[in-house]
């Protein structure tokens, strides 16, 4: 059996007297696009941020390629990790939010060179070649010297996107990307997602673009109230849901 990219043995995390996870199961294989559906405040992007430490678990046990996610393990017992070991497996995590977070005092290429020059003490001239490879990957070649304030929002999101990619990362996690675009912006940031699937990155998507999860997904799962409420492949789940709750949240949103 190979490693799961990502797994996670019965995921608790609470907001003070809220509890949102209340014990996640799932596992996502490398190379797959892995998907999270379901209603807000269902605890979706709680988990993602959980997956790279973002935010605390507070039982259970999260792994990324058979590394437990900022925890390390003796005689039975977990111990937090310290911010420079969090940092260090973080590297291998890309994530994209819905709002860009982009340096504004910063152009696009800069941007996009900053982290593995800061991080990684990488080589400027090395990182500035991989930088316009991942802009113009991103189709944006043209755009490398501008600021985001002078890119459309879906601009600002494929920046985005190269910005987690030059890091050279294993897995990517998508936090509802295009839920802050205009519509007609949706289109171009959900095809450098589609290409990215077809690369072969290890992808987790949380979204509530429907055509997308049936299209590029593999698995999907849909979640309700911090539960796990039905898992398949997307289009067994989107087109002959089994559980009531994903019935009526499809009848809404398809």
């Amino acid at each position: 059996m190979t490693t799961p990219m990502v797994k996670a043995e019965d995921v608790h995390k609470s907001f003070g007297q809220v509890e949102v996870l209340k014990g996640i199961n799932l596992e996502v294989r490398a190379r797959e696009v892995f998907c999270l559906l379901g209603p807000s405040g269902s605890g979706k992007s709680t988990f993602l941020r959980c997956i790279n430490h973002l935010e605390r678990v507070d039982a259970g046990r999260l792994s990324v390629d058979g590394q437990l996610v900022g925890y390390k393990e003796r005689a039975g017992k977990l111990y937090e990790l310290n911010e420079n070991e969090i940092a260090d497996q973080r590297q291998d995590i890309g994530m994209v939010f819905q709002r860009f977070n982009l340096f504004a005092h910063m152009t696009a290429l800069q941007n996009v060179m900053m982290a593995p020059i800061q991080v990684r003490n990488e080589p400027k001239k090395d990182v500035r070649e991989r930088a316009l490879q991942l802009l113009e990957r991103v189709g944006l070649a043209d755009q490398s010297h501008k600021y985001p304030s002078q890119l459309s929002g879906g601009q600002q999101q494929r920046v985005a996107i190269a910005r987690a990619l030059a890091m050279k990362p294993k897995l990517m996690l998508f936090d509802e990307p295009t839920s802050a675009l205009d519509p007609e912006l949706v289109g171009e940031v959900l095809d450098v997602m589609r290409n990215l699937a077809e690369s072969g990155m290890t992808m987790i998507v949380v979204t509530h673009e429907i055509g997308f999860a049936r299209e590029v997904g593999d698995s999907l799962v849909f979640m309700d109230a911090g539960v796990v409420v039905e898992q398949g492949t997307p289009r067994e789940v989107l087109s002959n849901p089994q559980h009531a709750r994903t019935q009526a949240f499809l009848s809404k949103v398809l």
